[in-house]
């Protein structure tokens, strides 16, 4: 079955892109030049892997729930918490650091550059959505085969 979605510009999905890789770029260049030890370096990293996976799990869920794609309220739920200890791992490891408070402001702008690129699909897919429900509604006890 054909999925309508709403086509984004080119100059979007390339800016989209270039903020989700520079990002990580950023983020990683940023820990291979600080001065911390390896295992702090690693809790970092994977801070970033966390809160990259749950934004992009957590995206993928609401889009398939705008299109009316089933999905487990669980897993829902379980993509917000985890986004949401991502950026609370963050916050009370920065807080504790011994950083320059410069430092700590670029690992926070840099880790909302990784985790917001798919927000900003999310709510292209929710206009797009409106539309298409406006548009074609489904009849009653009709489901989509996945």
């Amino acid at each position: 079955m054909k999925t309508n979605t709403a086509k984004t510009s080119s100059a979007f999905n390339a800016m989209s892109w270039l903020a989700l890789v520079g990002g990580i770029v950023v983020y990683l260049v940023g820990l291979w030049r600080s001065d911390m030890a390896l295992n702090e370096r690693g809790y970092y990293f994977a801070v970033m892997l966390l809160g990259l996976f749950a934004s992009v799990s957590l995206q993928k869920t609401v889009r398939d729930r705008m299109e009316a794609i089933p999905t487990s309220h669980i897993y829902y739920v379980s993509c917000v918490v985890s986004f949401v200890i991502s950026i609370i791992l963050l916050a009370v490891g920065l807080w504790n650091a011994t950083l320059l408070p410069s430092e700590k402001g670029f690992y926070a702008i840099a880790f909302s550059c990784v985790c917001s690129v798919p927000s900003r699909y999310r709510k292209i897919y929710a206009t797009a959505s409106r539309r298409i429900m406006n548009t074609h509604s489904l009849q009653p006890g009709c489901r989509r085969k996945l």
